[in-house]
């Protein structure tokens, strides 16, 4: 039976019915607000989390998909918004709460990660599910729950409309937040800084809902939290302080906030040790890594006169390189050395520069801040050697330095007998199953590239690539050119390259090994595999849990809201496509990047707003159409996307073709946004029910795009296959919503 809501009363406005025009304004803001809340929670308690745990493709996954999750789970709850008697009073709570719990979050997540679990430890799978679920749990469900809720305030009257509003205008709140924070607040402020941003935007709003809902008690809270939390910001550096607390027992030196990294320099004893998202980049007096890092490469080419450094220099890299002309300068005149580094986080650069300037004050070293990938694929300066010191492939964004383009690319700036070094996983004399297998796929992709490979058992497995001849002859190299090393000795260099050591990587070459390559990330999973099997996780289970919750899902959904779940799964996993593609043809470019995410939301809101205001001429019929597009969109993404890779080749097509990207960006937003509004017409019960079990679908539909395809499927199959199960889904949902009856 359909339950009829009785609209707000007088008695919760403060000027009777010609006020409910100023309450309707403030809902508008307040909803909107709601939009910006989030956005800036969600992607600085994405940030927190990711350094605080893991950080790998999994983990995103799961911080995103626990985020869907919840929030769905709220939604779903807020259709019992129907029985309260005071809904604006609730709203107002409820923003309070909304304003000041992120701020508690990220103290507790900085504070209590090495209280909970052990100090320098890594967090399993299934302790990050619990973590996140817990954490976001009180943030989520609420703000979830406001949703229904404002959806009822907005249509006291019963119509489907507000359904659509509120989701038009939560989007155009994301807009606010996302603009607010990818091209000001990120640049300037830490991460607590930019929660004070929403936290007194929701107490404002609160104390103007508190005061048409004449309620006394919800404005001086509001009032009086507004004081507190200004006095807290002048006087108070929750930045330094909960830094502090996260490395006791060491001297935090400087942290700061970047668009790539969360930048904290601490010292012990007389070791600084840089961190960069909560990760240990390098610590000063490490020679044994710095030596790694550089004398085997070198000594394949002595002479070389040009190195590319991508990543590490303020290790001590680029000035260990430069060891080598030095040596034999002393010999025979010779052509000065030049060292290229290429550093993403500006950051990160002016910092070392400040606390460690020997590193890089040789006129010989280059420096270049922006991304190593696009240097590489755009520049025509030739090299001797090239030096990758990248993280292992935790995502697919670091998976692209060690696809088969990228060794192409790199190949290309080689000079003919030049030489590539790059490294990937640990290696402690035991070679497990999950780590030959990384193993095999890095030397089959790079055969696709260089004649002659040499893989190296050092502190990681080190992978030397070249069309020349490469050697072992490591400690003869060094005694002949007179290097002076600290490590990189006969004794030590006999250990490392022992026979039975050696012997242990050539075993794990396989011919039919799988190819990494940018569109098919197999090496992002396998390494998140291996990285799971040291938890003791059972892959399949987890896989076959996963598919039967989708299932699930999908089988106790009506046509609408399956519907709705596709179009939110597409949305979530198409938007990650776009962002993996337009990193791999153009680079980790901040402002680029956020430029993505701008035109994915503009989208959302357009397609919703003009969906909105012609729900009369539309059917299920169009409904159906749509997602059918969004089929259609998917399934024609992949062959798109290789032109757009092909032709951004050509300087002179660069600017198009990133403008190309943010219109698919654009499209693909336009048409998810149609869809919630044209489903709530056409699934319209009540204005709680229809509400929080479209936002549920939608949510959950996100969740398991996030979840599932973005973190495991696209590194497991490729983009090609991801983008056709999407499309399937899609068209599967469109005859579905044409063949079944109402609902």
């Amino acid at each position: 039976m359909t339950v009829q809501v009785p609209p707000l009363q007088e008695s919760e406005t403060s000027g009777g019915a010609w006020q409910w025009i100023g309450v309707r304004g403030l809902l508008w803001v307040a909803i909107s607000g709601l939009g910006v809340s989030a956005f800036l929670t969600q992607v600085v308690l994405l940030r927190e989390l990711m350094a605080a745990l893991a950080g790998n493709e999994l983990v995103l996954g799961i911080v995103l998909g626990s985020w869907m999750l919840l929030t769905g789970l709220g939604a779903s709850g807020g259709r019992w918004a129907q029985r309260l008697a005071r809904p604006l009073v609730v709203l107002a709570g409820a923003q309070i709460a909304i304003g000041l719990i992120p701020l508690l979050q990220v103290w507790i997540i900085r504070t209590y990660r090495d209280v909970v679990f052990v100090r320098g430890a890594e967090v399993g799978p299934a302790e990050t599910i619990l973590v996140c679920l817990v954490l976001l749990a009180p943030y989520c469900l609420l703000a979830g729950f406001l949703l229904t809720l404002t959806c009822r305030l907005l249509a006291p009257e019963g119509r489907p409309e507000s359904i659509g509003q509120v989701y038009f205008l939560d989007v155009l709140g994301d807009i606010i937040g996302g603009l607010l924070f990818s091209f000001i607040l990120v640049w300037f402020l830490g991460h607590f800084s930019t929660l004070y941003v929403p936290a007194f935007l929701n107490l404002l709003l609160a104390a103007a809902v508190g005061y048409l809902a004449r309620n006394r008690l919800v404005m001086v809270t509001a009032g009086l939290l507004t004081a507190a939390l200004a006095l807290l910001a002048a006087n108070c550096d929750l930045e330094l302080a909960s830094t502090q607390r996260q490395f006791a027992g060491q001297e935090v030196l400087f942290q700061g906030q970047s668009a790539y990294n969360r930048v904290v320099i601490s010292r012990l004893a007389e070791q600084l040790t840089f961190y960069a998202s909560g990760t240990p980049l390098f610590s000063t007096g490490d020679a044994e890594t710095v030596e790694q890092k550089v004398h085997f490469a070198m000594a394949q080419r002595p002479q070389a006169r040009r190195v590319l450094l991508l990543g590490g220099g303020l290790s001590g890299t680029a000035k260990e390189v430069l060891q080598w002309a030095d040596a034999r300068s002393g010999a025979t005149p010779s052509e000065p050395m030049q060292v290229d580094y290429v550093e993403l986080d500006p950051l990160l650069l002016s910092v070392g520069r400040q606390f460690i300037p020997e590193s890089l004050k040789d006129p010989r070293i280059r420096v270049v801040t922006g991304d190593g990938r696009l240097w590489v694929r755009s520049g025509s300066q030739q090299y001797d050697v090239v030096l990758a010191d990248v993280p292992d492939p935790l995502s697919t964004q670091w998976n692209r330095f060690y696809s088969r383009e990228f060794f192409l690319e790199v190949k290309g700036r080689l000079r003919a007998d030049g030489v590539l070094a790059l490294a990937c996983a640990s290696y402690e004399n035991y070679l497990s199953p999950e780590l030959a297998d990384l193993v095999a796929i890095v030397h089959r992709t790079l055969r696709e590239a260089f004649r002659n490979i040499l893989m190296i058992p050092a502190g990681r497995i080190l992978f030397l690539a070249s069309d020349g001849e490469l050697t072992t002859q490591i400690a003869q190299r060094i005694a002949q050119h007179g290097l002076q090393t600290h490590y990189m000795r006969p004794g030590y260099l006999a250990a490392i390259l022992s026979p039975d050591r050696l012997a242990a990587l050539e075993r794990a070459v396989r011919p039919d090994a799988p190819m990494n390559q940018d569109f098919f990330p197999i090496l992002a999973y396998r390494h998140l595999r291996y990285w799971m099997r040291q938890y003791q996780v059972r892959w399949g289970v987890f896989v076959l849990g996963l598919a039967a919750l989708g299932l699930w899902c999908l089988w106790r959904a009506r046509p609408v809201t399956m519907a709705v779940f596709s179009a939110g799964l597409a949305g979530a996993l198409l938007h990650v496509v776009l962002l993996l593609a337009f990193q791999i043809v153009f680079g980790c470019v901040y402002h680029r990047v956020g430029l993505i995410v701008t035109a994915f939301m503009a989208g959302l809101a357009v397609g919703a707003g003009w969906m909105n205001r012609r729900l009369g001429q539309w059917d299920r019929r169009a409904l159906a159409m749509v997602v059918g597009c969004l089929a259609v969109f998917a399934a024609l993404l992949p062959p798109v996307l290789g032109g757009l890779d092909q032709a951004s080749r050509y300087s002179a097509l660069h600017l198009v073709c990133q403008g190309l990207f943010l219109g698919l960006a654009f499209l693909l937003a336009g048409l998810v946004g149609m869809v919630f509004p044209l489903a709530a017409k056409i699934a319209f019960e009540q204005v709680s029910i229809t509400a929080g079990r479209l936002y549920t679908a939608d949510y959950l539909g996100a969740a398991f795009g996030a979840l599932v395809g973005s973190s495991l499927l696209i590194p497991l199959v490729g983009i090609g296959p991801v983008c056709l199960l999407t499309a399937m889904l899609n068209l599967i949902a469109a005859g579905t919503v044409l063949l079944v009856g109402k609902g």
